[in-house]
């Protein structure tokens, strides 16, 4: 998947053929972290096991919907990760475009002290 991504010319097809590596790159990058919390290396833990899993909600061989069950739960749960990972820990993570993960986090909010 990565090779067939790195020939992609730019564009959102490529964007989607880097992700689920591009997570998966992630999560291991934050599992390896101290200064990670456990609650987030539990979700990411869990992320990466519903990529590399080969029992799937929706069969692989669907055309478009077939990775699309990987897809979502990778994004909730990178979502949940991040409410406790500080932005720069994250964006130093992801090996790919950073505008994507930005896209994915959403706006930083702002935390009352």
């Amino acid at each position: 998947m990565v090779l067939f991504a790195h020939r992609l010319p730019p564009g959102l097809l490529r964007d989607l053929a880097e992700f689920l590596p591009a997570c998966v790159t992630t999560a291991r990058r934050l599992r390896q972290d101290p200064d990670v919390p456990r609650r987030a290396k539990v979700a990411l833990l869990i992320a990466v096991l519903w990529v590399l899993s080969p029992i799937d909600l929706l069969p692989e061989f669907l055309p478009v919907i077939g990775p699309l069950d990987d897809v979502v739960a990778v994004v909730l749960l990178l979502r949940y990760a991040g409410r406790s990972i500080p932005r720069e820990k994250l964006l130093a993570a992801w090996p790919a475009e950073p505008r994507l993960l930005e896209r994915l986090l959403g706006r930083p909010q702002e935390r009352a002290d």
